[in-house]
């Protein structure tokens, strides 16, 4: 019976993409995989269908994992999500987020490029749950190895390896649609800016205006990287209603500088569970308020000339079958806002935190004048290193350079466009106007201004529309600062980030 409703929802999908997900997706019998198929590691035992793993202190410092080979043929590019039940045991806090205890797939597909996937912040002790991941499959993967154990931890860790479940969660669909704009749109020229906490005072327009920014992508936010806030509805929309004051009065400052606004809804109600994933693709309260927040915030601006377009959430992240998934919900809310105001672009984002790599499986909406956004932060060995004690350890001279060998790949000008493909595939295919919401490097990136020179020139050869993170948000992503790590950071009057972004705002003198 599962079968036949996951087979039923994936044709009625194809026919009509209005509907909404449609029960919970089968899982592949290709990935059953026999507890006898998995070599356990030095410090692993496999004992029926359960697998431990128990790592010394002394010995924590590698990778102490049980593995198996998967074919990946199949499912290229196609989106998967693997889940499995755990437990663990005074799992020591590893140095980066994404180690600790490891459930991971990796590859390296034809073209060289290689890919790690898997949840994070998984420590401590905890009864029996559920752990998942999802992540996008190259179109020329071949093999990959699925891994389960621990990484830069100690402690001891079980799973369930009868509970293995790998499943296909988003269904391709309106594979031959060509979005259509209206004039207005289509013929205006790529908007180049920046992004920026959404409270602006006149000092901040005027500079932005100097420095000839068009667009300004505003994050209505807070409480960024926190786990399991916004989920006090009533506070929550009094909290919205004093952002939206200031952000209209603010377009009324800006208009005299001709700058433009994307509305972004940086904090969705019911915010985000511990590993990123969005408490309202699980829970209808929040999946329905959701709705409802644009409703309102169209009805507020439609016909405002600041407002460029409605970005209707930020990094969306999914990693579970979900009643309301990331593709849906959107395209349920852009719906909403279509019947409100028929004349203000929507901007849909990709999964996995608006990544390039999920446009592999991003389906446009059966709909015009929709603008698909991503964020460019790869690599992030490179864009964030050292910060919140992300690729390596504060104070520690650990820096990478740019352009240079990160995580087995060499990065430069033609990595950065490879790493884009899926996104430009998604345009040419669909006719599709793309905009790249973020991108930036950490201020102490060695080559900073060499890879946002590298970025912004394939933004412009595609005709892409970008803002840059960010501007007067933390001093480490700014054009205004300089330094080094572990040290506060200086005001910054002229570098050379500075001086390639301010070269690139140039570009809007035409528009």
């Amino acid at each position: 019976m599962k079968i036949l409703v996951s087979a039923i929802c994936t044709i009625v999908m194809s026919i009509l993409p209005a509907v909404v997900f449609c029960g919970e997706p089968t899982p592949l019998k290709e990935f059953k995989i026999p507890a006898s198929r998995w070599a356990p590691g030095s410090f692993g035992t496999v004992s029926g269908e359960r697998l431990v793993i128990e790592v010394p202190e002394q010995a924590k410092a590698a990778m102490n994992c049980a593995g198996t080979e998967i074919d990946l043929v199949p499912f290229r590019g196609q989106s998967l999500c693997f889940t499995i039940r755990g437990r663990a045991w005074n799992v020591s806090t590893p140095r980066d987020s994404w180690n600790g205890i490891k459930f991971m797939l990796y590859y390296r597909d034809a073209d060289g490029q290689e890919y790690w996937h898997h949840p994070s912040h998984l420590k401590g002790t905890f009864d029996w749950r559920e752990i998942s991941f999802s992540c996008a499959i190259s179109p020329t993967a071949e093999k990959g190895s699925l891994k389960l154990g621990l990484q830069d931890s100690s402690g001891k860790v079980e799973f369930d390896l009868a509970s293995l479940r790998v499943y296909t969660l988003f269904p391709l669909v309106n594979r031959d649609y060509r979005v259509s704009y209206p004039e207005r749109v289509a013929s205006m020229p790529p908007l180049r800016g920046v992004m920026s906490p959404h409270s602006f005072t006149d000092d901040d327009l005027e500079t932005l205006s100097r420095w000839n920014v068009k667009l300004i992508r505003a994050q209505i936010t807070r409480d960024w990287g926190k786990a399991d806030t916004d989920r006090d509805l009533a506070e929550y929309d009094r909290w919205l209603d004093g952002k939206l004051d200031h952000l209209e009065e603010v377009f009324g400052k800006a208009r005299k500088y001709g700058i433009l606004f994307v509305i972004d809804l940086h904090s969705p109600p019911g915010g985000r569970e511990k590993g990123g994933d969005m408490y309202m693709f699980y829970d209808k309260k929040y999946a329905d308020h959701f709705i409802e927040v644009w409703k309102r915030i169209a009805r507020r601006f439609r016909g405002n000339p600041s407002v460029w377009a409605y970005d209707l959430v930020n990094e969306p992240v999914q990693t579970r079958p979900a009643p309301w998934d990331y593709w849906n919900l959107q395209r349920m809310a852009a719906e909403a806002v279509r019947a409100i105001d028929p004349d203000t672009p929507i901007i849909i984002e990709s999964n996995e935190w608006d990544s390039p790599v999920a446009f592999r499986y991003l389906s446009p909406l059966a709909m015009d004048n929709i603008i698909y956004q991503v964020h460019m932060y790869h690599p992030g060995q490179f864009t964030h290193q050292l910060v919140g004690n992300n690729f390596g350890e504060q104070g520690t001279v650990r820096l990478v350079r740019y352009p240079g060998q990160m995580g087995g790949e060499f990065w430069d000008k033609e990595m950065i466009r490879k790493r884009l493909l899926a996104v430009r595939d998604f345009q040419l295919r669909h006719n599709a106007r793309i905009y790249v919401g973020e991108f930036s490097a950490v201020v102490w990136a060695p080559g900073a201004a060499d890879y946002l020179r590298d970025c912004i020139d394939i933004f412009e050869e595609y005709g892409w529309d970008w803002s840059y993170h960010a501007f007067r948000e933390w001093s480490g992503w700014s054009l205004e600062h300089e330094g080094e790590p572990g040290k506060p950071l200086r005001p910054s009057a002229d570098n050379d980030r500075k001086r390639v972004m301010l070269e690139a705002f140039r570009k809007n003198r035409g528009n």
